[in-house]
């Protein structure tokens, strides 16, 4: 009896291995809204790293968070980095590419909670008057990340933040148009 429970176990999980080998190992996560003020507007919001705190969903999150700036002021070749409580972690973004009114693509480095290198891009497309605005991050998923997604939606949990400061984003890039 005690060697099919065993046998059980092993089937499962070779199984689960199977599974969670077999899962995409690439990852993108996209949120989009409309921003009714001009393309410039928006893009200046972003490509300022010292303009988050008005608008980024976990600038708040932790009061104490330690925040460096190295680099030109704005734009391609801007690093922030940070280190905080468990919320926010530690890490360090680098503006690799900034079009005015277009693009801005950053190199997200995660140190904590758990160590990745991302890509983050904003996009900002004019529709008469307002602004199309799309944040997204791309990146590849280990073998734990693909196990933890067979049970949490990061595309549900990242997608929540990117919504809420996209809208955040809006308010501030909209009040600065005035």
């Amino acid at each position: 009896m005690l060697i099919r429970i065993l046998l059980g176990l092993v089937v499962v999980v070779i199984a689960l291995v199977v599974v969670v080998a077999t899962r995409p190992a690439e990852f993108r996560i996209a949120r989009t809204t409309t921003v009714a003020a001009p393309p410039r507007a928006v893009f200046a919001q972003v490509n300022d790293f010292h303009r988050w705190d008005a608008w980024s969903p976990w600038a708040k999150l932790d009061p104490a968070m330690k925040q460096t700036f190295e680099g030109p002021p704005a734009g391609t070749g801007a690093i922030y980095t940070w280190s905080g409580d468990r919320q926010v972690g530690e890490g360090r973004m680098t503006m690799i590419e900034s079009r005015p009114d277009e693009l801005i693509r950053i190199e997200l480095q995660f140190v904590r909670p758990f160590r990745a290198t991302n890509t983050a891009e904003f996009t900002f497309r004019p529709e008469g008057d307002r602004t199309i605005v799309t944040w997204s991050m791309t990146g590849r998923n280990g073998f734990m990340a693909k196990a933890v997604g067979l049970f949490v939606s990061m595309d549900r949990l990242v997608g929540r933040e990117f919504e809420s400061g996209l809208s955040r984003l809006a308010a501030v890039a909209e009040a600065s148009a005035r």
